[in-house]
């Protein structure tokens, strides 16, 4: 990349970059599909977004990350706040979500669902 990796606005989105599971490239680096961020009225990087396949296991990682143990290790009430940030996510819009989830878990598909619903219903009655 062109840029220092201490620039001021490189360090900006960087966090912001990571928690996405993006990648920051070189601004003449990127391709079609690559978010060119400007500062100051430059060009100074560019963001390449991961796949949406990619998205569901990185945001997996990161909340196993956060919780500092497999999710699979978590209590059931816990399992439910997991389902909800990544209902909110959008993870179970991607293929195959509600599996790869419960199999993160450690629970059945049937489990998920059921917090989903738990989830919506309780949204309903409010």
């Amino acid at each position: 990349m062109t840029e220092p990796a201490d620039h001021p606005f490189v360090q900006a989105v960087k966090p912001l970059v990571d928690a996405m599971g993006a990648e920051i490239v070189a601004p003449e680096q990127a391709r079609g599909d690559d978010v060119v961020l400007a500062w100051e009225g430059q060009d100074r990087v560019a963001v390449r977004l991961p796949h949406l396949s990619d998205s569901l296991d990185h945001l997996l990682a990161e909340l196993r990350r956060r919780h500092g143990m497999p999710l699979s290790d978590l209590d059931r009430r816990t399992k439910q706040s997991v389902v909800r940030i990544l209902e909110q996510r959008g993870a179970f819009s991607v293929r195959h979500g509600v599996e790869t989830v419960a199999g993160a878990l450690g629970v059945s598909r049937f489990t998920v669902y059921n917090y989903l619903n738990r989830d919506n219903a309780a949204k309903g009655a409010d």
